[in-house]
C-alpha cells in the first residue's frame, strides 16, 4: 500500500460524498449518473492500476442489482399475466413483443455489416494466437431447447437462468388466470400475496436505484485504470465501427419507431429514457438495467405497467441488438479481413440470418455476446479464433452494445403499448420527467387503467 493508493482512496471518498450532497440538494438523478461517469474516468486516469481497487463500490452496486433481477422477475411476469382479463391480448402482446426484437436484431446486423463493409477494421492487422483465448461451445440446437425449458425453478434461479424463470412464471400465471376465471376465491389469496410481493420488490428496486451514481462512479473509475490509450490504438477501428454502428442504429432504427410507428417526439423520448442508457452503459448488464428500464417505461413514458412488466424482463433475457445483431455482423467482417477470406452475398444473408436466430437461440447462455459471435462466425464458416483479437476491448465494446440492448428494450414497450392503447401520451408530453429514486410507491396492478388509454 502506497500514498498513491491511498490518495486514490481519498478522491473517491471525496466524489461520493460529492455525490450525497448533490442528492440532498436534488440534483437531478440523470446529472447525477453522468457526472459520475464523468468523474469515475478522471480518477481512473490521473490514478491508474492505483484506483483500481475503487471499482469494488462498482462491484457491490451490480451484486446488489443481480439480487433483486430473479423475484423481481418473477413477482413482474406473474402479476402482469393475472392482470390480463383477455387471453388473447396476451397472445398479441408476445407475439408483437418478440416479433419487434427479432426485426431489430436483424436491421441492427445490416448496419453492422454495412459499417464494417465501408470502415474495413481489420485492414493491416495481422493475426496472432493468443494463448489464453479459448473458443466458446456452440450449443446444439437440443441444448439450447432444454436450456430454454425450466426442469428445476429454484435451481435455475440460483445459477441465473432467466430464461427458464421467465416461462416458469408464465405458467403460474396462466394457471392462476385459468383457475381465476372459474372459481375466483381460490386464487384471490395468492393473487393478493403476489401483487404485495411485487409491491415490496419495487420498494427494494428504488432503494436500489439510489445507489445508481456510486456504483456508476467505482465502474467507471476501475474501465479508465484499466484500459489506457496504448492497448486501444491497434483495435481502434472496431471500436468506431461498434459506436457508428450503434449510433446509427439508435438513430435510424429507433428514431423511426418512436418517430413514425409511435408517434411521439424523438428528442422527448431521449430525454426521457436518459437513465436507461446510462445505467446500461456503465453496468454492460442488461439484468442490471431492467430495474432502471422498468421505473423509466412507466413513470416516465407513461406505459402501461402491465405491458412493461410484461415487455422489460423479456427484453432484458432476449432482445440482442447490441451483443447479437450489429456486433457479430461486425466481428466476422473483421476476422474475414484478418485471415483474408473472400465474403459473398451469400456470406452477408447467412451472418444477417443467424445473428437473428442466434440472438433467441442462446439467451439462456452465459456471455451472450460472445456465443451469438461464434455462431455466426461458423454459420459463415470464418474461424471462431480470429474472436481472441477482439477480446481485450471487449469490455469497452459492451458498453456501446448494452445501451443498445436496453434501449430497445425501451422503444419497445412505447411501441407495443401504442398499438395496445396501453401508452398515456397525453402525460407524456404535459407530465413532468418524475424522479427515480424519490416517489412514493402506488399501486402498480389494478391502478387507473383509464389513463393509459389516453393513446
Amino acid at each position: 500500500m502506497n500514498l498513491l493508493y491511498l490518495v486514490s482512496w481519498a478522491a473517491a471518498i471525496v466524489v461520493i460524498a460529492a455525490l450525497i450532497f448533490a442528492a440532498k440538494k436534488k440534483v437531478g438523478f440523470g446529472t447525477r449518473v453522468l457526472a459520475a461517469m464523468l468523474l469515475g474516468v478522471v480518477v481512473g486516469a490521473v490514478f491508474k492500476d492505483q484506483a483500481a481497487d475503487v471499482g469494488i463500490v462498482g462491484n457491490i452496486y451490480v451484486s446488489l442489482i443481480k439480487m433483486i433481477v430473479m423475484p423481481l422477475v418473477i413477482a413482474t411476469i406473474i402479476s402482469s399475466i393475472t392482470s390480463v382479463t383477455d387471453p388473447g391480448m396476451l397472445k398479441k402482446v408476445g407475439t408483437k413483443t418478440i416479433g419487434l426484437f427479432l426485426l431489430t436484431t436483424g436491421i441492427a446486423a445490416v448496419i453492422g455489416l454495412i459499417v464494417a463493409l465501408v470502415l474495413d477494421p481489420g485492414a493491416g492487422i495481422s493475426y496472432a494466437k493468443d494463448a489464453s483465448f479459448k473458443a466458446r461451445e456452440i450449443p446444439t440446437f437440443m441444448k439450447v431447447l432444454m436450456d430454454l425449458v425450466p426442469s428445476n425453478p429454484v435451481n435455475e434461479m440460483s445459477t441465473g437462468k432467466v430464461v427458464p424463470v421467465i416461462i416458469f412464471a408464465m405458467f403460474v400465471g396462466v394457471a392462476i388466470t385459468i383457475e381465476g376465471s372459474r372459481k375466483p376465491e381460490r386464487v384471490k389469496p395468492v393473487k393478493d400475496l403476489i401483487d404485495s410481493f411485487t409491491q415490496i420488490m419495487f420498494r427494494v428496486t428504488k432503494l436500489i436505484i439510489r445507489l445508481t451514481p456510486y456504483g456508476v462512479f467505482g465502474l467507471m473509475t476501475t474501465m479508465a485504470a484499466k484500459y489506457g490509450l496504448s492497448s486501444l490504438l491497434p483495435l481502434g477501428k472496431v471500436i468506431i465501427a461498434v459506436y457508428i454502428a450503434c449510433l446509427l442504429h439508435f438513430v435510424l432504427t429507433f428514431g423511426t419507431l418512436v418517430t413514425f410507428v409511435a408517434r411521439v417526439n424523438p428528442f422527448r423520448f431521449l430525454k426521457k429514457i436518459y437513465p436507461v442508457i446510462a445505467v446500461a452503459f456503465t453496468t454492460r448488464s442488461s439484468y442490471a438495467t431492467l430495474p432502471v428500464n422498468l421505473e423509466v417505461i412507466t413513470k416516465r413514458l407513461k406505459v402501461s405497467d402491465r405491458i412493461a412488466s410484461f415487455v422489460a424482463p423479456l427484453g432484458a433475457t432476449i432482445n440482442m441488438n447490441g451483443c447479437g445483431g450489429l456486433y457479430p455482423a461486425i466481428v466476422a467482417i473483421f476476422v474475414a479481413k484478418v485471415f483474408g477470406i473472400e465474403l459473398t452475398m451469400m456470406h452477408y444473408i447467412l451472418i444477417v440470418g443467424s445473428a437473428v436466430v442466434a440472438s433467441v437461440g442462446v439467451a439462456g447462455v452465459p456471455g451472450p455476446a460472445s456465443i451469438s459471435t461464434t455462431v455466426v462466425l461458423t454459420s459463415a464458416g470464418l474461424p471462431i479464433e480470429g474472436m481472441a483479437l477482439v477480446l481485450g476491448i471487449d469490455a469497452i465494446l459492451d458498453m456501446a452494445r448494452t445501451a443498445i440492448n436496453a434501449t430497445g428494450t425501451t422503444v419497445s414497450s412505447l411501441v407495443v403499448a401504442a398499438s395496445e392503447k396501453e401508452f398515456d401520451r397525453e402525460a407524456f408530453y404535459n407530465d413532468a420527467d418524475d424522479e427515480l429514486d424519490t416517489y412514493e410507491s402506488k399501486p402498480l396492478f389494478g391502478g387507473n387503467k383509464a389513463a393509459a388509454s389516453k393513446a
